[in-house]
């Protein structure tokens, strides 16, 4: 028969087992001890009053961090010099020297650092009573959020989109440049949005923590590098988001002067039969296809290059329609030839019929075959996965087909 106090015992046993199972000892003892000095004299006679164990006892310091995991830079410094440093992982138990050996200045420093969080340093000194280390790590203020990609009219751009305004520095390097965001987590949810960032002039985005600072790197593809991509910066922000937008535009050193001209004469050639009959099948399954949220955030002027040009596809849906307005979902009509109507038809551009149909054709007359799919997707959908605008679009071409078929 197993007696109760003896059952109540072994479990605090487990428990204390189970706790420091996972904890790594790390030796943090300097090769050499401290000089020989008053404390050697003085600690005989204290031992009366502090006992045997403080000055000859084992010295440990047991590390722990919330949230748990965190790594552990392990530095000892005796009179303003680094004895000794080692790394680890939260939690951990430090071997000191004994109390001793150790001079009077010996001291730990614990920094901890952890993805996503700031970096929290403190000093225990060897000399004393203190034998434990909570470290309570705050999360960055700032984070990455959404990540877009655009390309239009033989012009590149990805945005960063923030919880705060971001510092951000650029560095240009081979095969591409990277973007240091300075007290900015990264978001893991982001990694497949990340990895599938693709226009002719972006080959790849990847993402790198390194203590409270993000690197963006982004590679570029052999034609950005021919052309000698200019990169021009701006900054927005998404107010229905509350975001802040830190882009990238990716323009080619010669050959852009004349996307005016182009986008022109692609606008020119834009019909009524690009939007009437079949292709308002289209335009109707295009646009339940799609978030209704992302498609209005994507549309709405927010100070890209290419609101000028939405602006333009919008004026020009109210010139081939019969009696030169544009209908909403809701059936109102608002004329685009007169500037406040223009605003207003531009504010619910998402909801007006037709408009997705005619900016297919634009993209088709201003890119051609090769980068109409990308140049839509960077007007209507630039934080969609290609592979997911590839699927809407599909589906709403084969609606679109069937109707032609009947």
């Amino acid at each position: 028969m197993v007696r109760p106090w003896k059952a109540a015992a072994f479990l605090v046993f487990l428990i204390g087992v189970s706790a420091n199972a996972g904890a790594e000892t790390v030796q943090l003892v300097p090769e050499s001890g401290a000089s020989w000095g008053l404390r050697n004299v003085l600690a005989p006679f204290s031992v009366i009053f502090v006992g045997p164990s403080y000055w000859y006892g084992e010295r440990t310091l047991k590390v722990d961090t919330t949230p748990p995991g965190a790594q552990l830079d392990l530095f000892y410094v005796r009179a303003n010099f680094q004895k000794r440093y080692e790394q680890a992982q939260a939690p951990v138990t430090i071997e000191l020297p004994t109390r001793i050996e150790a001079g009077p200045r010996d001291a730990v420093t614990v920094r901890a650092y952890l993805e996503g969080y700031k970096v929290q340093e403190t000093t225990v000194s060897v000399s004393s009573r203190q034998d434990t280390v909570q470290l309570d790590l705050s999360p960055l203020a700032n984070a990455l959020k959404a990540v877009a990609s655009s390309y239009f009219a033989g012009r590149g751009s990805l945005s960063l989109l923030t919880t705060q305004l971001a510092e951000v520095r650029l560095q240009n390097r081979e095969g591409g440049f990277t973007l240091v965001l300075d007290q900015t987590a990264n978001t893991p949810e982001l990694a497949s949005a990340l990895a599938s960032v693709r226009n002719p002039y972006i080959s790849a985005v990847s993402t790198q923590q390194l203590g409270e600072d993000l690197l963006v790197r982004v590679d570029t593809t052999p034609l950005a590098q021919s052309e000698k991509v200019e990169l021009r910066s701006r900054q927005g922000e998404d107010v229905t988001r509350g975001l802040h937008e830190f882009a990238i535009d990716l323009v080619p050193a010669q050959g852009g002067e004349n996307m005016v001209a182009r986008a022109q004469a692609a606008l020119a050639r834009l019909e009524r039969r690009d939007v009437v009959g079949c292709p308002a099948v289209f335009d109707d399954a295009f646009r339940r296809a799609l978030d209704r949220e992302a498609l209005t955030r994507a549309l709405v002027p927010h100070g890209a290059f290419t609101d000028p040009y939405l602006r333009a596809v919008m004026k020009r849906l109210g010139e081939i329609s019969s009696d030169g307005a544009v209908t909403l979902e809701d059936g109102t009509r608002l004329n685009p030839s007169a500037p406040i109507e223009l605003a207003a038809a531009m504010s619910q551009a998402s909801e007006v019929k037709g408009y997705l149909a005619l900016l297919r054709a634009f993209s088709r007359e201003l890119d051609g075959p090769d980068h109409a799919h990308e140049t839509l997707r960077g007007l209507v959908a630039p934080e969609l996965e290609p592979s997911a605008f590839a699927a809407a679009l599909a589906g709403a071409e084969a609606q679109e087909k069937s109707c032609r078929g009947q």
